[in-house]
């Protein structure tokens, strides 16, 4: 069973989709020739932020009004590639502003939700070449969801539930359902727990400016690399032999600024061929009781599949 949930893309014919061509880093690709998850966002960075939404009528409105579409949770898939770091690949994207409801059918939040693929051909960066080399194959896909909000406003105005904005509807007709902790954080009938219960790492992680980028928080793709880094050094302590991060969900909550602790609390499982390992990333004072964690709310949580 995937250790993810990557909703479906619209299918409507008048869905916007961009295009365009990555060139890869050479840290991108691994030594067994697949891509690193981290490198999967710039699919929507390019083929979605630039190509579509920066030419959007609203995009100008939406900086002067001070509405900022946030990032809420992400979700990526890789495939074993394999790819080389001298072959660009091609990324596609699309999006679509829907709304989540609460129980009595009221709109709770706008959303902007983003998709992407990358493709390309099986190649090596040093030969030998893989079997049928330069066909085309596909690497990767992701899905980011945004919530509209004003993040600069007073707390009581930060929320939109309403568009004023040229060429998007004031609200959309596209629903879209929220993904729970709950369940992001529960393990399949499948999985083998290898940990009794979540366990925190011994060392919390201590965020520096190294972690954060211009929007003056850590940035969003810090917490999947140190919770692989995390969850690598719990399946070593089952006696895993190295692995790799080819799946990863993650929920932001609450942002971390530089000079912020955490302390990442972590479960591992083993899953048909590969392991699950799930968690979250939490103040230090959530870890004084086992009440106090349960009740703790983490400012980001983690689902990853690794093999």
């Amino acid at each position: 069973m995937p250790a993810t949930t990557l909703p479906d893309e619209p299918s409507l014919p008048d869905t916007p989709r961009g295009q365009a061509r990555i060139a890869l880093r050479y840290e991108d690709v691994l030594q067994d020739g697949r891509l690193a998850l981290g490198a999967v966002p710039q699919a929507l960075g390019e083929a979605v932020w630039r190509a579509l939404l920066r030419v959007h009528p609203a995009s100008a409105q939406m900086r002067s009004d001070g509405i900022v579409p946030i990032l809420a949770r992400l979700v990526i898939v890789g495939t074993d590639g394999p790819c080389s770091v001298d072959q660009p690949l091609d990324a596609t994207g699309c999006y679509e502003v829907a709304a989540s409801h609460d129980a009595s059918g009221a709109v709770e939040r706008l959303h902007l939700n983003m998709w992407g693929t990358l493709d390309g051909p099986r190649a090596r960066t040093h030969d030998p070449q893989p079997a049928r080399a330069g066909e085309r194959q596909r690497v990767a896909r992701i899905f980011a969801e945004h919530v509209f909000t004003r993040p600069f406003a007073p707390p009581a105005e930060r929320k939109v539930s309403r568009l004023a904005l040229p060429g998007l509807p004031e609200v959309p007709a596209a629903r879209y359902a929220t993904r729970a902790l709950t369940a992001l954080l529960a393990a399949p009938a499948s999985a083998i727990a290898l940990d009794a219960e979540p366990t925190a790492e011994p060392t919390p992680q201590v965020f520096g400016l190294a972690h954060t980028d211009s929007n003056q928080h850590v940035n969003s793709l810090v917490y999947p690399r140190l919770f692989e880094e995390a969850a690598v050094r719990r399946l070593a302590e089952h006696g895993a032999p190295p692995t790799l991060a080819r799946e990863v969900e993650v929920l932001y909550r609450k942002p971390s600024f530089a000079g912020e602790r955490l302390v990442i609390v972590l479960r591992a499982y083993r899953d048909g061929a590969g392991y699950l390992v799930t968690g979250a990333f939490y103040p230090p004072s959530a870890l004084a009781t086992a009440t106090s964690l349960a009740a703790a709310r983490p400012h980001c949580a983690v689902r990853m599949r690794l093999a």
